[in-house]
């Protein structure tokens, strides 16, 4: 992480407002869309950040204890499915041991999980819905000269950020600054 900063907050102007300048994508040319997506991720990536926040923020002010027990589920299913999988084996035979125990466990995760679905849909809504809002305006957001000079330099490895870091990491750094 040596060397990585976070570009600055591009203005409200250059990110939605009058100088912006959007067009629907051609998604007959799948390597250029996913080329104009790359390319406002690490751009704007400041300013998704702060909107995906903010939306989480807002779903978290009209629900707050439904947005808490979803994440707290959500957190606890992932780190049951991480201990189940590091513990096959014990579990595994606990179920052949104690049959009665283990459906009687599996019914009660089960009534829980229901009884709390509204505040894990509202958690997932909070987290699903700023993604989306962000995947529309990269894929629609075209892009400026400033743009392409501040990929360029990402791509070439003069500036590190943190998106660049992601998209690195999920196999996408040949495609930015394309």
């Amino acid at each position: 992480m040596d060397g990585v900063q976070p570009p600055p907050l591009r203005s409200l102007d250059d990110f939605l407002l009058t100088s912006a300048r959007f067009a629907v994508p051609d998604v007959r040319d799948l390597d250029r869309w996913n080329n104009r997506i790359i390319n406002n991720l690490l751009y704007y990536q400041s300013n998704y950040f702060l909107s995906g926040v903010l939306l989480l923020l807002l779903v978290g002010y009209f629900q707050p204890l439904q947005l808490l027990v979803g994440a707290t589920v959500v957190t606890l299913l992932f780190l049951g499915f991480v201990w189940a999988a590091e513990n096959q084996a014990p579990i595994r035979r606990f179920r052949r041991n104690h049959p009665t125990i283990a459906v009687l466990a599996i019914l009660l995760c089960s009534y829980l999980f229901i009884s709390v679905l509204g505040g894990v849909a509202v958690f997932l809504f909070g987290i699903a819905f700023p993604i989306l809002m962000v995947l529309v305006h990269a894929s629609m957001r075209l892009r400026s000269l400033k743009n392409k000079l501040e990929n360029k330099l990402e791509s070439i490895g003069l500036k590190r950020t943190p998106m660049g870091l992601l998209l690195e990491a999920l196999g996408q750094e040949q495609e930015a600054g394309s």
